[in-house]
């Protein structure tokens, strides 16, 4: 029985810590729990040294003292104030008016509502939470279908998930070893296009189906003409220029994620305060939200760090690589059986779980197999957005749930998301197929021609013989300067 456990040591830690999760156990107290139980268990049994516990000090320290992660808390009290200042509302209200004489005019403003909270708040409770309270209830007022309006408000929501500044966005670069801001320039294109996605399939049924997405009336749009204009004008640009504020600074360098996330903490708090909507209740509610969403985060991120301590100690990320890297398809054949793996977990645990306990699994076998990080984060990035979609365990149709009307049916809701997550599929195919659409935002490294380099090291007299020994013009310097040419041609050749 020893025998089989110390032969088989990383893939009984990982069934037990599946095991734990499906149970419903606390994942941060799963991962955690199982790491040490293992781990004295591998003590025991000779496999680890009693030493192994010594760097669990370090690991956790690294976390608190991660900058990184601060801009999690910046970004999260940021969507709050926005959300409760009523900037969802005025937007919701005022692109309706713009799009209202259009069949499938709502849902329309609904998802470029979405779009544009995704890019201020990052957060999907935020962002569904307010558009079903808000716009629900008309889209139902003036005949929309029940699936439709449920669906393009659930999907338009998770866009929260894939455009920066999501949340993450911010732990899939953590967790995979890269740039915060890089992550955020590669996932910026794919975000539009599934937003663009969701807008021709509204307008495939808005043609083939009008009835399921009638024009607003003429008596319910209120304003026209420059009176509409004004509106839009003074709704739009100061989201608009928090956006650049917050995203515009990180993508040109000016600030790093970090600081982006506290300059938009104090753009929300300036716009609330403008529209006189700021007070010590709401503040408080948003303090104490980010306060307990934080915590959430760091005590997964603890426990994972625990379960991976004993994970890598019985080598269990070398059997994880062995059991992809070996998969028939080298890259491909790894994507598509990743991507199903993400897509299936994703029905019962959520994308803080599967950023901290599946991706820091899958990234060494990805970078092993020539993937490029970024590009395999943002994709993974779009399929864990489905899991905010899953019926029947989706986050963002439990969220609408709690703030529709009792009219409004779970099966409903249910079935108006299936369409979405289809939609989420054929991106994340697209993605697989059309990586460009990623690349394409990220500084391209600058080819340089070794041959042309010239290096001119300093010369000294100082321990030289007064001439070469052979006879010919060559010195030190030329020598470790082609030293040095040969060493990075070397290097370019891996």
């Amino acid at each position: 029985m020893a025998e089989f456990a110390m032969a088989n040591m990383a893939p009984i830690i990982f069934v037990s810590m599946v095991i734990f999760l499906l149970v419903g156990f606390p994942v941060s107290f799963a991962l955690a729990a199982n790491g040490i139980f293992f781990a004295l268990i591998g003590i025991e049994l000779g496999m680890l040294g009693p030493q192994l516990f010594q760097a669990l000090p370090d690991r956790i320290f690294g976390i608190m003292s991660n900058d990184t992660l601060l801009a999690i808390p910046f970004f999260t009290f940021m969507g709050l104030i926005l959300e409760r200042s009523g900037m969802a509302e005025d937007l919701l209200d005022t692109i309706g008016q713009l799009f209202g004489p259009l069949r499938g005019g709502l849902a329309f403003a609904v998802i470029f509502v979405g779009a544009l909270l995704a890019a201020t708040t990052g957060v999907v409770a935020a962002s569904v939470i307010s558009m079903g309270l808000i716009s629900l209830p008309i889209m139902l007022r003036y005949g929309y279908d029940t699936k439709l309006a449920t669906g393009v408000i659930a999907a338009s929501g998770t866009l929260a998930q894939i455009i920066p500044p999501s949340l993450v966005l911010i732990i899939m670069a953590d967790q995979l070893g890269k740039s915060v801001g890089d992550m955020y320039a590669g996932a910026f294109i794919p975000g539009l296009v599934l937003t663009s996605f969701y807008v021709v399939y509204v307008v495939v049924v808005a043609i083939f189906k009008p009835a399921r997405a009638p024009a607003l009336p003429a008596d319910a749009r209120t304003l026209r003409g420059g009176e509409l204009l004004l509106r839009v004008l003074t709704t739009l640009v100061p989201p608009l220029f928090l956006i650049f504020l917050v995203l515009g600074t990180i993508f040109l360098g000016i600030a790093t994620p970090t600081e982006g996330g506290a300059m938009g903490a104090t753009g929300a708090l300036t716009m609330a305060l403008a529209r006189r909507r700021l007070s010590w209740g709401l503040l408080r509610q948003a303090m104490e939200s980010t306060a307990k969403l934080t915590t959430f985060v760091v005590f997964i991120l603890v426990g994972a760090r625990v379960f991976s301590l004993t994970f890598y100690g019985v080598d269990g990320h070398k059997w994880v690589e062995h059991l992809l890297s070996g998969l028939p398809g080298g890259q491909v054949g790894f994507l598509v059986v990743v991507n199903v793996l993400v897509f299936l977990l994703a029905f019962f645990l959520d994308f803080f779980e599967l950023s901290f306990i599946v991706v820091p699994l899958l990234g060494p076998v990805a970078q092993a197999l020539g993937i490029d990080l970024i590009w395999f984060g943002v994709l993974l990035a779009v399929n864990m957005q489905t899991s905010f979609m899953h019926p029947p365990f989706g986050f963002a149709l439990f969220y609408l749930r709690s703030v529709a009307p009792p009219s409004v049916k779970t099966t409903d809701i249910y079935w108006g998301a299936i369409p979405f997550v289809c939609i989420q599929i054929v991106m994340v195919a697209v993605l697989i197929t059309f990586p460009q659409l990623v690349s394409v935002g990220l500084d391209q490294d600058e080819k340089v021609d070794i041959d042309s380099v010239i290096i001119d090291v300093p010369t000294s007299d100082y321990g030289e013989s007064a001439s070469p020994v052979d006879g010919s013009p060559s010195s030190s310097s030329d020598m470790a300067g082609k030293a040095v040419l040969d060493a990075v041609k070397h290097e370019q050749t891996k």
